[in-house]
């Protein structure tokens, strides 16, 4: 291989040391490149009608991200919204697991159909393709990307206001190619108060800058545990930096989740719909005006 020539970590192809080291700033750049070109998202299924789509991502694994996509489609759907959910976490999809959805998705020649929770909301998991849901899935990483884009191109949704996609922790595979095949509206990044966190938050949104996709917002989780006796906010994680991190990147705070054993009682019982004060009602409310 020439040596100004390198295979891609996006796609696996040969690229030019130039377009490996692109910016992503064409009004200061000379090359042709791939690039400049404007980019070519997948189209959904021909029977599905999409409002907006929404990526909730996070930087690290373990910080929520599955809970707050849950949450977000409760929130929308109690406001009115036909909402579904693609569950692009296919290594570790836990949104069937939330609502109570087991395994069994129809279909036909014409796609698939994805399921519905008991209020309504459609759910497209791998883990509902799965003869158990605790069956492993031992992919590589372009089988895993190429799944992802099917979910979106082959499964038929049916007239739905706002779809959210929960993505996999981290800026790898999936994440990247939600971001360049899915034409996004725009992405919830979800964090946690600790100080490594915030470094990890940059590298999401640095990620969507670079793909031009809009950050909606900044949902941190975990951020105290209130004390059942006195009512004190107490933060086992230390004080939340999420105003600065937001500060800093020109984002908003959408909200701030406490530590709540009764919603987790929820998530494993696959009730999430049932919860009675939803903490992220405000937040969809936000990302409604926003993306309106």
């Amino acid at each position: 291989m020439c040596l100004n020539m390198k295979l891609s970590p996006c796609d696996g192809k040969v690229v030019s040391m130039a377009e490996e080291n692109c910016t992503h700033d064409c009004s200061s750049c000379s090359s042709n490149c791939a690039s400049r070109q404007a980019p070519q998202h997948d189209q959904p299924h021909a029977k599905s009608a999409i409002g907006h789509v929404i990526g909730v991502v996070s930087g690290k694994g373990g910080v929520g991200k599955s809970i707050v996509t849950s949450l977000l489609a409760v929130a929308l759907q109690r406001k009115g919204y036909r909402v579904g959910i693609l569950d692009a976490d296919i290594t570790g999809p836990s949104i069937p697991k939330a609502f109570g959805v087991k395994p069994g998705v129809e279909g036909d020649e014409n796609g698939l159909i994805p399921a519905k929770t008991e209020q309504g909301i459609e759910v497209m998991s791998l883990n509902l393709l799965l003869p158990e849901e605790d069956s492993p899935v031992v992919w590589r990483g372009p089988v895993i990307a190429g799944t992802v884009r099917q979910f979106y191109t082959d499964v038929i949704w049916d007239d739905i206001d706002y779809l959210l996609i929960d993505c996999p922790p981290g800026t790898g595979d999936v994440p990247l190619t939600v971001f360049q095949s899915i034409k996004l509206d725009g992405i919830v990044i979800v964090t946690s108060p600790q100080e490594l966190v915030s470094m990890i938050v940059k590298k999401a949104a640095h990620m969507a800058d670079m793909m031009n996709i809009p950050v909606l917002g900044l949902v941190e989780n975990m951020s105290y545990v209130r004390c059942p006796d006195c009512g004190k906010e107490i933060c086992i994680f230390g004080e939340s930096r999420i105003g600065q991190v937001a500060a800093e990147l020109g984002y908003r705070v959408l909200a701030q989740l406490p530590i709540d054993p009764a919603l987790a009682a929820l998530v494993d019982a696959g009730r999430i719909e049932t919860v009675s004060e939803n903490p992220l009602e405000d937040a969809a409310g936000q990302i409604e005006a926003i993306v309106s």
